[in-house]
């Protein structure tokens, strides 16, 4: 049987995106799910941002863990792989010194906290980092921190949740924000992904679309090891 699949970001959204992402069989919302409510309340899953100072708002406090959003998951995922962000701390310390604490690692306290409310837990891992770091290079990417919570769910979704005849649907994805985050190099990527049928938006990015097709895009053709 097949199913619907949502990764729902936390941007811009359609008039019809609530019952939409509600009729959804898997629904991903991140962090401290800024979408709940005004796009729809379904939440299978919360995908967080597991270093740092978010982590440590999120796991240290009360508001986060009573969100309805996240009472309500069946799932925590932890999009951070640990290893690789120890292996950055020392490269940070001298190309971004204001990021001293953005390798802290928290996964332990999300896994208890999933563990204390009997939810599932998962770590994304290492190797969907690896794995986009040399994708993203493909398309432009240089100079940045690491690439976006939303980018490595898709990516883990595409490689280990979705079956071949499910959709994955994207909702709230304006590739804008932080900008540690090489987020024209991670649109290039999506929309690649797009026009191959691996994924599909409910509404395109606000403001910045590509009319280019994906066999235009830099690096498209050897865009087939991003799973």
């Amino acid at each position: 049987m097949s199913r619907t699949i949502v990764i729902v970001g936390n941007g811009t959204m359609p008039a019809f995106a609530a019952s939409a992402i509600d009729d959804g069989d898997l629904v991903i919302r991140f962090n401290d799910c800024r979408s709940y409510g005004s796009a729809g309340t379904r939440t299978d899953v919360v995908a967080v941002c597991n270093t740092g100072r978010p982590a440590r708002a999120m796991i240290g406090g009360t508001a986060w863990k009573t969100h309805p959003a996240v009472r309500a998951a069946a799932s925590l995922w932890c999009v951070r792989d640990g290893g690789k962000f120890r292996a950055l701390r020392g490269k940070l310390a001298e190309s971004h010194p204001d990021l001293g604490d953005f390798c802290d690692d928290l996964t332990a306290g999300f896994a208890d906290f999933a563990a204390e409310t009997g939810k599932a837990f998962s770590s994304i891992p290492r190797r969907y980092h690896d794995r986009l770091d040399a994708d993203l290079s493909r398309f432009g990417a240089e100079g940045y921190v690491v690439p976006s919570s939303g980018l490595l769910t898709i990516a883990y979704v595409l490689g280990e949740i979705a079956r071949p005849q499910d959709t994955v649907r994207l909702a709230g994805f304006d590739h804008r924000g932080w900008d540690g985050h090489p987020f024209d190099a991670e649109q290039r990527l999506v929309e690649t992904l797009v026009c191959g049928g691996r994924l599909s938006r409910l509404s395109p990015p606000a403001q910045r679309l590509f009319s280019a097709s994906a066999r235009t895009l830099p690096g498209s053709r050897r865009q087939r090891r991003l799973p």
